[in-house]
Formats: structure tokens, sequence, C-alpha cells
């Protein structure tokens, strides 16, 4: 049986790859409705979806009825309220990242979501990735040993890539800026990879670059975890053209792993121990990706593990859970940055 999607924020900065992947994927999920938000705008939305039910809210589209899910695509301040709204309508829901500025302004939508029982995933893709997920199995597996600190750097292109202007930067429509938009990805990351909660949380954000905005382009944020690791986070919007850097090292008593996302499909660079003069030296390779869409392969699974859970019932691996701990670490960040303070979790 086709699952019938909905598109809630046509021109949102993500909505034509969204749009991409799952026109392509080899899954029986069909677009059946938009409703455009962002003024209106459809300067983005494909000939081929031009003539599908339109709506102007979404109050209008759960009326109508005609739908098993919704793909929602909003700013901050529009996200919380729409979940609640599909929830208690007893709809399906995809929600880009981070879905809101702050853990207590999607508290309802997301307490919404658990009751109604219906399936939830959030746009936290790299949850789907081949290398994260040998590092993860490699903590779990305590191949590490004690694990020591894990070392993350993001830096993508400046504001003056989208302009100061652009919805992204402004604080009352999206809470915050670097961290709530970017940095998200691998802070919830940190939290998958390692299996562990945080503990205190010492944080540096502000406005680096020559563009001033309402919101942080970047800083620093050093996270204490309950499993005694200690990890450290830079980056922003701070390369003067379209591109991106990143790059983890994930450090433990017995090996160090390097892993870098934008080679080779994904690397990861493993060195181990000398036992008896032969040092552990090896590299995986996750191999190109042809997929297309937003997030390739990555988008691929995400999508394909909500639909499995909208028909046997179960959580994806994103969760309202794992939604609200992100959530409520970029608020840590956000907390000890203003009072220029190390805060502790009580």
């Amino acid at each position: 049986m086709t699952f019938r999607l909905a598109m809630i924020g046509v021109d949102h900065p993500h909505g034509a790859g969204w749009r991409e992947l799952i026109l392509n994927m080899d899954a029986d999920i069909e677009f059946v409705a938009v409703v455009p938000r962002f003024e209106g705008g459809l300067a983005s939305l494909e000939e081929q979806l031009a003539d599908l039910p339109r709506f102007e809210t979404t109050a209008q589209l759960v009326d109508w009825g005609g739908f098993d899910g919704a793909l929602v695509c909003l700013p901050n301040d529009e996200g919380p309220a729409t979940v609640q709204q599909l929830a208690k309508a007893g709809k399906h829901v995809l929600a880009e990242k981070p879905l809101a500025g702050s853990a207590s302004a999607v508290s309802a939508a997301l307490d919404a979501v658990d009751l109604a029982d219906v399936a939830f995933q959030t746009g936290y893709m790299w949850r789907y990735d081949d290398c994260t997920n040998r590092l993860r199995r490699m903590v779990t597996d305590g191949q590490f040993g004690k694990l020591i600190n894990v070392e993350m750097t993001f830096v993508t292109s400046d504001v003056t890539r989208r302009g100061p202007s652009h919805y992204l930067f402004n604080r009352e429509r999206s809470g915050a800026g670097f961290f709530n938009w970017l940095a998200c990805h691998y802070l919830d990351l940190l939290l998958y990879v390692t299996d562990a909660d945080v503990t205190a949380v010492t944080a540096r954000t502000g406005v680096w670059g020559d563009e001033p905005v309402e919101v942080e382009d970047g800083g620093a944020a050093i996270i204490e975890l309950s499993n005694g690791a200690l990890a450290t986070f830079v980056g922003g919007y701070w390369l003067p053209r379209w591109a991106g850097e990143a790059h983890w090292t994930v450090r433990g008593s017995q090996r160090w792993v390097d892993w870098l996302p934008g080679v080779d499909g994904g690397r990861l660079e493993i060195h181990g121990p000398k036992p008896q003069w032969h040092a552990m030296e090896e590299a995986f390779t996750a191999g190109a990706d042809d997929t297309p869409g937003y997030g390739g392969r990555l988008g691929s699974r995400l999508v394909a593990d909500w639909l499995d859970a909208t028909t046997n019932k179960r959580t994806c691996r994103n969760s309202t859970h794992s939604t609200r701990q992100t959530l409520k670490l970029l608020d840590l960040i956000a907390e000890s940055s203003a009072r220029g303070q190390r805060i502790e979790v009580r």
C-alpha cells in the first residue's frame, strides 16, 4: 500500500533536496499534497508536483485528511505547533532538524507525538552513516578501552553566502544560529556514538566573522560526558565561499580513530596498540555515494526507517527522546556562553 505524504514548507533550504530524495527512492511513497508556507513560496516546486492539492495551513491539510504522514520543513518558530497538530490528527511525522529553537519550545509537540503513538523521525542523517555506526560499535565493544576524548570540527560557508537577512539568522524565527542549524548534527551524533549523557558544558559562542547578525555564527564547546570522556566542538560559518571542512578524532586508552566524512564517501583511519611489535593500522572506506537528493544514501536509509516504523509501530533511530536530548545540549551551550561559566547538569 502506497504511503501518502504531504509536504509542509516547499521553499525550505532543504525542501528541494528532500523531495528529490523521496521522488527517487525505491519505496511505496508518493507526494499527495503541499502546504507552501514561506510566504506561499513555490519557487523550488517541481512541475511534476505542481498539480497536487495545495493548502494554506496545516489545519486545512488535516481537515482534508487524504494523507498518512507529513514531511515538515519549517522554521523553528513554526515547527513545533505544526508537529503537534499532525500528531493530534494521528499523522506520522518526518521533521527537519532541529525542529525548535529550544527544548522547552518543542516539549508539548513531542508529548503529543508520544501520546498519539505515531511514527516520528528527524533529519539527523549521520545516525545512518556506515562510519559513524562503526565508531558507535567500537565504543560499545570496548575497543577504545577507556574513552578519553572526542574532537569535532565543522566549519562551513560564511553568513554572506546566504545573506544576513535570511531567516536562519533571525533570532525570533530560528532561536539561535550556527549551533542550532549545523553544529546540532555533530552534537546529536556525539550522544549517539558514545551512548553517554552530558554532565557539564563550557561554551563560548558569538559572531566572529565580519558580517553582523542577530545569532551566533559559531564558537566552541567543551562537553563532559557520563562515561568520563571529554568532547570538544569548534565550528562556524567562517569560510568565504561555498565550502566545508569536517573532521572527528576519537581517542581511547587502547586505540584512536580519525573520521573524515568528506573523503571517499567517509573514511575511518584506525590506529591501535602495538603488541609484539606489530602496530594495528587499518582504514575503512564507506565508498562513493551517487544516491540523488538530500543526504544521499543516509537520507534514503533515514526515510526507509521511518516508513518501516509507520507500519511496524516502533521507534526510529531518531526519536522524540533523542530530539529532546539534543535540544537540551544546545540549550546548555547557549546558557554556558551567556553566563560565561561551566554549567553542570543536575
